[in-house]
C-alpha cells in the first residue's frame, strides 16, 4: 500500500487576471519533477474564470479530457461541430484522438466559473475524436460513489478511451463510503472538492489530493459534509 498526498496549498498556481489557475501537477509555467502525474493522471487544473473570458481556440490530440463544473457554466465550442454550455451537476467528457480544437469561455458576463480540467492519457491513439456530456443527480451521488465516466459504453455514464473510472460522492457528516476499483491493479487519486475526509488514515481537507496504490478496501469517512471526486486509472 501506498499513499501520495498533496496538499491543496502545495499545487502551483498562477494569476493572469482573467485566469486563476491552480494545478496539482505540473503544468504550463508550474514545473515540479517529483509532481508530473499519478500513473496516467497527467492534468487535475482547478481554473477559476472571470465573467466573459476564457481560453480562445487551441488544439489537443491524443488525450482524454473530462470537465466537471463547480460553480457557474461555461461555454464549449469545437471543430467537432458542438456548441454547448456545462453546468454545475454535468460532466463533459473529450477524446481528442487524431486532433480536434475548441475553445472555452465563461458563459456569464455577471458570474465567475470554477472548474476541474482533468486530463488522462489514452488507451488507443489516433482514434476519431469524441465529445459528450451528460446530467448527473446529485440523489445518484448521495452517501455514494456515482461513476460518471467509465470504458464501459452504457448510456448511463459517458465513455473514456481508457481502462479509467471517474466517480463522484456527496458524503454527509459522519458517513462511510466504499470505494471499489473496476480494475484490481488500478491507483485511485482522491480530490476533495468541498469538506474533508479520513481515507486509509490520511485526513483530507477541502482541495487536498491523495493517490492510493495497492491494498484492497478504500473507505472515505465524512468528518463533515463533503464533495469527492475519485480518479481510478493505471499506473503505467
Amino acid at each position: 500500500m501506498k499513499t501520495t498526498v498533496h496538499r491543496a496549498d502545495s499545487r502551483g498556481y498562477a494569476d493572469h487576471s482573467w485566469l486563476k489557475a491552480t494545478h496539482t501537477f505540473s503544468f504550463a509555467s508550474y514545473y515540479d519533477p517529483s509532481r508530473i502525474r499519478f500513473g496516467l493522471l497527467r492534468v487535475l487544473n482547478d481554473d477559476i474564470v472571470e465573467p466573459g473570458m476564457g481560453f480562445g481556440t487551441h488544439p489537443h490530440d491524443n488525450m482524454e479530457i473530462v470537465t466537471i463544473p463547480i460553480n457557474g457554466e461555461l461555454a464549449h465550442k469545437d471543430s467537432m461541430g458542438h456548441e454547448e454550455v456545462i453546468r454545475p451537476g454535468e460532466v463533459q467528457n473529450m477524446s481528442a484522438g487524431k486532433g480536434i480544437t475548441h475553445s472555452e469561455y465563461n458563459a456569464s458576463r455577471e458570474r465567475q466559473v470554477n472548474l476541474l480540467q482533468i486530463w488522462v492519457f489514452p488507451k488507443e491513439k489516433d482514434i476519431e475524436p469524441r465529445y459528450n456530456q451528460k446530467v448527473f443527480s446529485d440523489d445518484g451521488k448521495l452517501n455514494k460513489f456515482q461513476v460518471v465516466v467509465s470504458p464501459v459504453k452504457s448510456d448511463d455514464t459517458l465513455w473514456i478511451n481508457q481502462d479509467s473510472v471517474f466517480a463522484l460522492a456527496k458524503i454527509s457528516k459522519g458517513n462511510d463510503v466504499k470505494y471499489e476499483r473496476m480494475f484490481k491493479h488500478n491507483g485511485v487519486y482522491f480530490f476533495v472538492i468541498d469538506g474533508s475526509v479520513n481515507t486509509w488514515g490520511e485526513t483530507l481537507g477541502k482541495r487536498d489530493g491523495a493517490g492510493l496504490e495497492g491494498g484492497d478496501e478504500i473507505i472515505v469517512k465524512a468528518n463533515e459534509d463533503s464533495y469527492v471526486l475519485a480518479i481510478e486509472v493505471p499506473m503505467r
